[in-house]
């Protein structure tokens, strides 16, 4: 436990360089183009996240401004992923679900059954936290794990399934993304754009990035959404006219800016998808091998971060109107682009169908997170983590971005309730 909480707190930002630097030995790449592509991976990522903090900071006073502004009394209060993740990494299933995670993805890539390579060890706590509310019902160390185990398999699944049209979108190559907060949410957003298309008036709305600066020019660009999504947050937030455009600008900055961090990142993956490509070639002629990575790569597309935005108040009102919702959307209200940044491609990046989907995709999650909270709140107790200074060591929780909060995370601890 204290060697994987010493890997853990290095964050992704050191710890991704570290693997990749180690994978680049592995194939073949000399010294000096190993260290580059580490620390290339290493500062995108250390530049995404700094542009992902500016974002949740900025955010974060506007989204508690609207919850304060509107008087939003619910009893169930989304303390963040951070506290999720502290969770998952918090409970004695740990060692056992990390050792099975690995072991897991080793046999299944011997046995072809995956073309994924998940070095994303920082989100295993997408998993572990399933696995951590069900510990907390049933005091089984083994169904907890089991249940993390399934749900990482089924992730995988759907990682390698939607790589090549990811890979296409995104001109991402050699990557795929088994995050357990988005990929379960794909088949909805398959689903939700086959019955799109089959809607008339709805189908033909074109309100993709491309076309919304063909028609618009300069006011449909990435820079200009973000400036105008901003200024509406901020007077939603009731802020003075001083700190909304101060939000719009910043808004505007982080649109603009984070994919550019992306492509920093990209850079340093290309050389060592490329050395493993050869190398793998040379060894299995006739496979294929993926590296996961973070959603949040995906998440820099203007389309998925532009509608993430919307979704905050668009949050708030679900809250509000879902007849028996208790969960008050709150500290992870920034973050809501991660849950459906796996589906715009299969919605063609329109920012319609993506709200639309968004929608939907809130509605289940804040269902989701009234039903699991009490497991949630004694899972939090059980890891002893530490609350967000704003929230009551005596309210009950639950988040909306974690693995938890998904229809897979939920069937799993209702599957697993009947052992308790």
């Amino acid at each position: 436990m204290e060697m994987i909480n010493w890997v853990i707190n290095l964050g992704p930002s050191v710890m991704m360089p570290i693997i990749f630097f180690i994978m680049a030995l592995c194939f073949r790449v000399t010294i000096g183009r190993a260290f580059k592509a580490a620390m290339l991976v290493g500062i995108g990522f250390v530049g995404i996240s700094l542009i992902i903090t500016l974002l949740l900071e900025s955010m974060g006073p506007a989204a508690e401004a609207m919850v304060s502004r509107f008087d939003l009394q619910l009893t169930v209060i989304d303390p963040g992923w951070p506290v999720a993740a502290a969770i998952g990494w918090g409970t004695p299933i740990v060692p056992f679900a990390v050792a099975g995670i690995i072991l897991l993805n080793i046999i299944l890539l011997f046995l072809k059954v995956t073309k994924t390579v998940n070095i994303d060890i920082f989100n295993f706590w997408v998993f572990m936290v399933t696995g951590a509310l069900i510990y907390s019902m049933t005091d089984s160390i083994w169904i907890a794990t089991l249940a993390a185990l399934i749900h990482f398999v089924i992730v995988l699944i759907i990682g390698d399934l939607t790589a090549p049209r990811i890979q296409s979108d995104f001109n991402l190559k050699g990557v795929s993304f088994p995050h357990g907060t988005t990929a379960v949410f794909v088949p909805f957003g398959i689903a939700i754009n086959w019955i799109i298309e089959r809607i008339p008036w709805l189908r033909d709305v074109k309100a993709d990035p491309e076309s919304i600066t063909k028609k618009f020019g300069v006011f449909g660009e990435p820079l200009t959404l973000g400036a105008i999504i901003g200024v509406l947050l901020g007077i939603l937030a009731g802020f003075d006219i001083g700190s909304v455009m101060t939000l719009g600008v910043t808004v505007g900055a982080v649109m603009v800016l984070l994919p550019k961090m992306v492509d920093v990142l990209v850079e340093g993956l290309s050389i060592i998808r490329e050395a493993a490509e050869a190398f793998l070639k040379r060894r299995f002629p006739n496979r294929e091998f993926y590296i996961a990575m973070d959603t949040a790569l995906l998440i820099a597309h203007p389309a998925v971060l532009a509608t993430g935005l919307l979704m905050i108040p668009t949050a708030l009102v679900l809250a509000v109107i879902l007849p028996g919702n208790r969960l008050l959307p709150f500290t992870d209200l920034a973050s809501l682009s991660f849950l459906f940044a796996m589906c715009s491609p299969f919605l063609k990046h329109n920012m319609v169908r993506l709200y639309i989907t968004g929608i939907v995709i809130m509605t289940m999650v804040l269902y989701i997170g009234t039903d699991i909270s009490g497991a949630f709140t004694e899972a939090a107790k059980l890891a002893n983590v530490a609350l967000p200074d704003n929230i009551s060591n005596t309210t009950e929780l639950a988040n909306l971005v974690g693995g938890a909060s998904t229809p897979l995370g939920w069937l799993l601890i209702k599957i697993a309730s009947f052992f308790a």
